[in-house]
C-alpha cells in the first residue's frame, strides 16, 4: 500500500484547504499522511528520493539479526545471506556506491553452535556464544563475498574504543585504508569483551556511530519490517507504513516504542534512535525489508520502499557529533541564564562565572552536559576542569581561578570549539 499518494492535495480543492493541510502536516512533525488525507503525492516523494541518491556514494549497510535469522530465528538462514550480499556485490559492482557492513548475527550462531538457547543466557555465556558465533559468522561472509571476488576485513570494536578520540581516529584510518583496498570492512560490536559500561546496546546505535566514523552519506538498516508503521505489524496486519519522516517528535518515538523484532536486541524504537543519531550527524538513514529480494536495489537505484529520515541540517564536523552523539556524559554542570545566552546567542565559550552547581563525577577531558536553570540539556562539551575543581571554582570569575586552585591551566571551563549546542529533544540527539 502506498502511504503517500495524491488524496489528500486532490481532495484539497481549494488553496486555503490545502494550505491548511501543510500546515498541520509541519506542526505534527513530518507524517507522511493524515485521516483527510495524503500531503505530497508519490511522484512527488520519488522525485525527492532520487534527488537525495544523487548526492550518496558511501553507505552503511546495517543488517541485524532478524533479518539474517532462519525461520525458527535460531541460526543464520545461509540462503539469506547470500541473497544480500549477492545484493551488495551487484551494488558495489558499478562504482556508483561503496559499503561498509555493520552485521548482528554473532550470538544467534554461538548459541545453536553450543545447542543453547539464546534467551536468559548468562553475560559470560552470551560472550562465549559471542566468540564462537563471530567466526562462523565471518567464514560465511568471506566464503559468499568470494563469490563476487570481493576481500572481506573483519573489525570489532566496543563504545570505548571510538569513545577516545585517538582510537576513534585509529578505526577510522583503519576503515579509511580497508576501503581504498577495495576491502569491504564488516563490524560487530566486539561482545566477547564488552561490558555493559562500554557497550553500544545494540548494532543500530553501532550503525549510527559508524556512520560518522567513515564520514557516510547513508545509513541503511535491513530491517525484518518493511520500515515504520503506524503500528507494530507483527499485531496488526492492518498496520500502514510511514514512507517519509522529516522530524522524529514524541509520536514517531511512541509509535516506534510498540515495534518488536523476533531475534534482535533492538527493535524499532533502537532503530529511531540511530536514525536520530544520523540524522543529527546531517546524513539520512533509509529502513528497508531485508526479508525481501531486491530491496537494496530498489532503495538505492530506484528510490522505492521503506522509510526514509530526512536531515534537517548539513554535515556536522566529525568532533562535533563524537561529542554530542559518542561520547557518553560523565555528569551535568549547571549553569546560569546569562551563562546560557552567551553560549547560545552570542557563540561564547563556558567561563567559571556562569557555572551555579556541578553533578556527577568526572575527569578533566570527558564530555559533561551543561544544564540550564530547568534541568534543560541543552549543550555537551568536553571539560577543562574535573568535577572537584569545578566545585571549587564555580561563580568565580576567571580572573580568580589560579587564587582559588593555586593554578589555572585554562580560562575557559568548555572552549568554544570543545562545545555543541543540542535541540530540543525530539527534534536532536
Amino acid at each position: 500500500m502506498v502511504v503517500i499518494a495524491e488524496a489528500g492535495l486532490a481532495t484539497a480543492k481549494h488553496a486555503g484547504r490545502r494550505r491548511e493541510l501543510l500546515r498541520r502536516r509541519t506542526k505534527a512533525g513530518g507524517y507522511a499522511c493524515y485521516e483527510e488525507g495524503c500531503l505530497i503525492t508519490y511522484k512527488t516523494m520519488k522525485k525527492r528520493r532520487l534527488k537525495l541518491l544523487r548526492g550518496i556514494k558511501r553507505v552503511v549497510v546495517k543488517i541485524g539479526s532478524g533479518v539474517l535469522g532462519d525461520e525458527d530465528g535460531g541460526n543464520i538462514s545461509e540462503a539469506t545471506l547470500h541473497r544480500l550480499v549477492d545484493e551488495i556485490c551487484a551494488v558495489e559492482k558499478d562504482g556508483r556506491f561503496q559499503v561498509v557492513l555493520v552485521s548482528s548475527g554473532a550470538a544467534m550462531a554461538g548459541a545453536r553452535a553450543l545447542n543453547l538457547k539464546q534467551e536468559n543466557l548468562s553475560i559470560p555465556m552470551k560472550q562465549a556464544s559471542a566468540a564462537i558465533g563471530q567466526v562462523k559468522l565471518m567464514k560465511l561472509f568471506a566464503r559468499s563475498f568470494a563469490r563476487c571476488d570481493k576481500k572481506v576485513g573483519q573489525i570489532l570494536l566496543t563504545h570505548d574504543d571510538i569513545s577516545n578520540r585517538r582510537r576513534f581516529l585509529n578505526a577510522r584510518n583503519t576503515l579509511e585504508t580497508l576501503l581504498e583496498l577495495g576491502v569491504l570492512p564488516i563490524i560487530n560490536e566486539n561482545d566477547s569483551a564488552a561490558v555493559h559500561e562500554i557497550k553500544f546496546g545494540d548494532n543500530d546505535t553501532l550503525a549510527a556511530m559508524i556512520t560518522a566514523v567513515v564520514d557516510a552519506d547513508l545509513l541503511l538498516i535491513l530491517s525484518d519490517v518493511e520500515g515504520l508503521f503506524d503500528s507494530d505489524p507483527f499485531k496488526n496486519p492492518s498496520a500502514k507504513l510511514i514512507e517519509e519522516v522529516e522530524t522524529i517528535d514524541a509520536h514517531i518515538e511512541s509509535i516506534a516504542g510498540t515495534g518488536s523484532s523476533k531475534t534482535g536486541v533492538g527493535g524499532m524504537k533502537a532503530k529511531i534512535t540511530a536514525a536520530r543519531t544520523a540524522m543529527a550527524y546531517g546524513v539520512p538513514t533509509w529502513i528497508i525489508s531485508g526479508k525481501k529480494e531486491g530491496t537494496i536495489h530498489a532503495a538505492l537505484y530506484d528510490g522505492e520502499g521503506g522509510t526514509v529520515f530526512h536531515p534537517h541540517a548539513q554535515k556536522v564536523s566529525q568532533k562535533k557529533h563524537w561529542i554530542a552523539h559518542i561520547l557518553k556524559s560523565k555528569g551535568k554542570v549547571h549553569v546560569d541564564g546569562g551563562a546560557r545566552k552567551a553560549l547560545i546567542s552570542n557563540g561564547k565559550s563556558l567561563l567559571s562565572s556562569g557555572i551555579t552547581k556541578v553533578s556527577g563525577k568526572f575527569d578533566n577531558g570527558e564530555a559533561v552536559s551543561i544544564v540550564d536553570e530547568n534541568e534543560n540539556e541543552f549543550a555537551r562539551g568536553l571539560v577543562n576542569y574535573n568535577s572537584f575543581e569545578l566545585g571549587q571554582i564555580k561563580g568565580a570569575n576567571s580572573a580568580r581561578i589560579e587564587e582559588i586552585l593555586g593554578y589555572k591551566t585554562y580560562d575557559e571551563v568548555i572552549h568554544r570549539n570543545d562545545l555543541v549546542l543540542l535541540k530540543k529533544r525530539g527534534l536532536n540527539p
